[in-house]
């Protein structure tokens, strides 16, 4: 696990250094989805919103599916990214099941997401400085439980109805969002959430936590909640 953390982090550090694959980054496309191609069975998909410009720096948001799905599943945000300026990356978990951490092996899809993250650093235009990894269900949380352990890259994380909290490290000291349906009887909120909250505040994390009315499905606008609390007074660092 720490082999794989240590992996991830040299990756992603030199993305951030713009050594990775930098000729590619003139090849970035417009606006639209794309295929990542890096695999040719279980791959993943990077949305450039409506207002995406090569040459202008926009946050990225790291968007994991939930138990049983693909980057096909997280079309719900694409509005959002439209709205509030977001590259998704989106990439699918190497088991069809679910995510590493939930399946209790974690490292290859952290391995994948290393792979993903360099690429899409040297294809597009990414505010190195605002970087974010949400997701729904099991991808909340993968999201919540990586996010933890690599806080000093992700400065920010998305849960919606999260399972599982179980990071393998701590670093840095991410803003975290959560919320979760008191009828979700997929993940009850009284042994996830209400248990989740008060522990990270308890370590000393900045949690912004909202329950609604509802089942395991988020309501669009607390997904839209979760995007304006992402962004708000985190201003672009301007062209690099």
């Amino acid at each position: 696990m720490t082999a794989t953390r240590r992996t991830f982090l040299t990756l992603a550090a030199t993305a951030l250094a713009g050594g990775w694959r930098r000729g590619l980054r003139a090849q970035a496309a417009g606006p639209g989805q794309y295929a990542l191609g890096i695999d040719s069975d279980r791959d993943g998909l990077l949305y450039l919103p409506s207002g995406y410009r090569p040459g202008t720096p926009m946050p990225l948001l790291v968007l994991l599916h939930g138990a049983g799905g693909t980057a096909q599943s997280v079309y719900y945000a694409f509005p959002m990214a439209d709205r509030h300026g977001v590259i998704i990356l989106a990439p699918d978990s190497r088991d069809q099941r679910s995510w590493d951490l939930v399946l209790g092996h974690y490292g290859p899809d952290a391995d994948f997401l290393s792979t993903a993250l360099g690429q899409t650093m040297g294809r597009c235009s990414v505010d190195r400085n605002r970087l974010l990894i949400g997701g729904h269900s099991d991808g909340a949380s993968q999201a919540l439980s990586f996010g933890i352990g690599t806080g000093d890259l992700f400065g920010r994380i998305l849960a919606f109805s999260p399972g599982v909290m179980r990071p393998v490290d701590a670093r840095g000291r991410p803003r975290i969002f959560i919320s979760h349906g008191i009828a979700d009887p997929v993940m009850p909120i009284d042994v996830t959430a209400r248990t989740f909250v008060p522990r990270l505040r308890r370590l000393g994390y900045d949690v912004t936590y909202r329950e609604y009315d509802g089942r395991h499905a988020v309501p669009p606008e607390v997904v839209d909640e979760g995007f304006r609390w992402a962004f708000e007074g985190w201003a672009p660092t301007g062209p690099r």
